[in-house]
């Protein structure tokens, strides 16, 4: 086999070789969640991300660029069916699947049914559709960090479904069905591990104590106290 013939091939993603070697596919499943900014230090962006990241409870400001880099796609995905003809069938069809799911995220209102206001959308958009947003404006928590913490902890639920995840979009649909679990905690449905043993009437270091037999524990002379 010559030099040329051992060199792979990629065609629609898959790895092949030219001559012999039956080699498997190569299928990646990992993909680009975010863009990391080119200028790591421009103040504008620093204060306009770092006020996300308070107003929004996020954890870090990677969460910031997710949303940028969903964001610009779909800006691409408008602007390339923009430039198609009106009556284009291309256009017809996946414009109005774009449009429709943003309705459907609640970033678009029904008088905004049109691809030019895709341009348009913003990050704080994005954002405000978060369920840890959506918890805090419920008053459920009293601020967006807790909100996350709820989140994380399994105590709140979109209509049927248990979500762990802070960075769930909430649809429309659903808006109205973020609530807290009838299992949870905080319902007073059952008491958490604080609460059994403040209502046994023990502390963490009083229920250390019974744990340590009494012949165990060491006896200080009381000589040396003097």
């Amino acid at each position: 086999m010559c030099i040329r013939d051992r060199y792979q091939r990629r065609v629609h993603g898959d790895y092949y070789y030219t001559k012999g070697g039956n080699m498997p596919k190569n299928y990646v499943n990992c993909h680009k969640t975010w863009n990391a900014p080119k200028r790591p230090y421009e103040r504008e962006r620093l204060s306009q991300e770092l006020k996300y990241v308070g107003l929004y409870g996020l954890k870090n400001k990677k969460e910031v660029w997710r949303v940028q880099y969903m964001l610009a796609k779909i800006r691409k995905a408008a602007r390339e069916l923009l430039i198609l003809p009106e009556n284009d069938p291309r256009r017809l069809f996946e414009g109005e699947a774009l449009v429709n799911r943003m309705m459907r995220l609640g970033v678009l209102k029904e008088e905004e049914k049109r691809l030019d206001y895709v341009l348009g959308l913003t990050v704080p958009q994005f954002l405000e559709r978060r369920l840890a947003t959506k918890v805090f404006k419920a008053r459920t928590a009293k601020s967006p960090h807790e909100a996350r913490v709820m989140i994380y902890q399994r105590h709140i639920r979109v209509g049927k479904q248990n979500v762990n995840i802070p960075s769930f979009m909430v649809r429309v649909e659903n808006e109205n069905q973020v609530e807290l679990r009838s299992e949870s905690s905080l319902t007073g449905a059952k008491n958490g591990r604080t609460k059994k043993l403040k209502l046994k009437g023990k502390t963490k270091a009083e229920q250390k104590k019974e744990e340590v037999p009494e012949g165990d524990q060491e006896q200080i002379p009381i000589d040396s106290l003097k």
